[in-house]
């Protein structure tokens, strides 16, 4: 029974000895290991390792990139002497923890206040000598790649790397938005009259020509038809003189029937004219010859 108890008591100590000998480092972390208040080592590589129980202990960092979002956005004039709230934030990371302890024992807090304040004066360094434009769209890619620059040179001792900076945001100050939006209002509405202006002015040009075109087509049109028409009444005469100048007295009874029938188409037609005149030849004797029909 002794040798049972005796047994249990020396693995539950064996226990407590491992546990307060080990620890894990996660792959996510850094581990500091102190000895006696001094910094001993840094385990960047994650597994189990072993230290001092009383002697050491272990502080924990954390190895991914972090983020410092700005809650309020920063006042910064442009070279033009307009005043801008810009909204960024900075992605940035530890990557020399030994330094990083030594200069902030470990506050991340602390890190980010001081990132924020060199954010914050590399930021009106940037601006300052550059446009509004300039800010918001045509070297703002290169802007956001300066402030990088200068504040990594400015942390670059006290272990931590900054990885990117963005501005997220660009706009006026309340006492000038209204303005300048007027005046931005202003200038598109003057855009597009004058883009209408010239719309206007295009499609009366387009009008006026198919109008031409239109005149043009119908004239060419009307003189095709006169030329067919003309064809064909020439062609017609033709078959007519043809046919009529075998008979030429024949011709001229027929003829004179069809103006006897267009002047009496009507029972009120009159017609006033000297009786013996030859337009009643064939009314008098019709005979093609002209000579009283027996």
């Amino acid at each position: 029974m002794n040798k049972i108890v005796a047994t249990l008591v020396a693995i539950v100590a064996a226990a407590l000895l491992f546990r307060a000998c080990a620890f894990i480092v996660d792959q996510r972390q850094f581990a500091v290991v102190f000895a006696l208040g001094q910094i001993k080592e840094v385990i960047s590589e994650p597994g189990l390792h072993f230290k001092l129980p009383l002697i050491n202990n272990v502080v924990y960092l954390d190895k991914r990139i972090l983020t410092i979002d700005t809650p309020q956005p920063d006042r910064v004039q442009t070279s033009e002497k307009k005043n801008l709230l810009v909204d960024s934030f900075v992605k940035w990371r530890i990557n020399e923890p030994r330094r990083y302890w030594v200069s902030f024992q470990g506050s991340e807090r602390a890190a980010q206040e001081r990132i924020n304040t060199l954010v914050r004066d590399a930021m009106n360094q940037a601006v300052n000598k550059r446009t509004v434009n300039e800010v918001t769209s045509r070297e703002r890619d290169k802007a956001m790649e300066e402030i990088r620059v200068a504040v990594q040179e400015r942390v670059k001792e006290v272990g931590v790397e900054i990885v990117d900076v963005r501005l997220k945001r660009v706009d006026f100050v309340p006492e000038i938005s209204d303005s300048v939006f007027r005046r931005m209002e202003a200038e598109r509405k003057r855009v597009a009259n004058e883009q209408r202006s010239i719309g206007s002015a295009e499609g009366e040009k387009i009008r006026a020509d198919a109008d031409r075109q239109r005149e043009v087509l119908l004239a060419e049109a009307y003189r095709q038809a006169q030329e067919v028409k003309g064809a064909g009444d020439a062609k017609a005469s033709a078959i007519y003189a043809q046919s009529f100048g075998q008979n030429p007295e024949f011709f001229n009874f027929y003829r004179s029937l069809e103006a006897y029938r267009a002047s009496f188409r009507n029972r009120s037609d009159l017609l006033v004219v000297d009786p013996s005149s030859d337009f009643f030849k064939y009314l008098k004797s019709p005979s093609p010859s002209g000579r009283p029909a027996r």
